[in-house]
């Protein structure tokens, strides 16, 4: 597991020196979060969640020192449903996870805070970032909150990655392997990694599994291992590159958010 630098992780800080802390309105706080989920037999369960943990953690290595962020604990469980038919998946549900990031954030609102980022690592559960997102800068419009993907910055993973993978190796591939074989060594056993495609995708349709036209889909709609990509192409140098690309975009970010200014066509004023 990757620890955070100790000055920079939040739940080390005192109730004092939260009170006590200059400029509030422009510390970025930064909410790590994953999944506990199948990934194959090849990873652990925790892939999601360490993803964010060890991009987030190097990031903040990295920071200009001049720049307030701080991570918070990480919240490892998110909404897995989609994976609920495999042993070992922890899932909650839509409304507990809304009601989960909206007290989060509240809190952080309540403690003179400004900026929060959700820093996410699991494709299942995006839209609810932004739900919560939306209406918590609605009833406070001084609240910058920013629903993040952990891959949505620049990386090689489109160098390094073949075609068929990146379009469909959506998990437990190749990119999520490498990952693992960098951050999480020991806890991934390639002598069970697979290669497996979603079965039944239409064909010269508008329609896919994700994009513009997607359709509802479960895993085990999609594959009988749980891996959906090529795991076996997977190497530890493939992921150290992909690593050092997510952290460098990771670090960029959270210069951007601190930067920030909140757009105000309108002021606060109702129209």
């Amino acid at each position: 597991m990757d620890y955070f630098p100790a000055e920079r992780y939040f739940a080390y800080l005192t109730s004092p020196a939260i009170a006590a802390m200059p400029d509030k309105e422009n510390v970025v706080i930064i909410q790590p979060m994953g999944a506990i989920e199948q990934h194959g037999a090849h990873l652990p369960l925790i892939v999601d969640a360490e993803i964010s943990m060890g991009v987030l953690a190097r990031a903040l290595e990295k920071l200009d020192d001049a720049i307030p962020a701080y991570a918070l604990p990480p919240l490892y469980y998110g909404k897995s449903n989609e994976h609920s038919t495999f042993a070992g998946t922890i899932t909650m549900s839509t409304q507990t996870m809304l009601a989960v990031l909206s007290d989060i954030a509240e809190s952080i609102y309540r403690a003179g805070f400004r900026k929060l980022a959700f820093m996410n690592s699991h494709g299942g559960q995006p839209q609810i970032l932004e739900i919560v997102a939306r209406d918590l800068h609605e009833k406070h419009p001084d609240f910058m909150i920013f629903p993040l993907f952990t891959w949505h910055v620049p990386n090689v993973a489109q160098e390094l990655l073949t075609k068929k993978e990146l379009e469909l190796g959506i998990h437990g591939g190749d990119a999520e392997t490498s990952l693992m074989l960098a951050l999480l060594p020991e806890q991934v056993d390639m002598a069970k990694a697979l290669t497996e495609y979603p079965y039944g995708l239409p064909e010269n349709s508008m329609l896919s599994m994700e994009g513009a036209n997607p359709f509802a889909w479960v895993t085990r709609d999609l594959t009988r291992s749980g891996v959906l990509g090529d795991a076996k192409a997977a190497t530890k140098e493939k992921g150290e590159q992909i690593l050092a690309s997510l952290v460098d975009g990771w670090t960029e970010l959270i210069a951007d958010i601190y930067k920030f200014e909140q757009p105000k066509a309108y002021g606060n004023h109702l129209l």
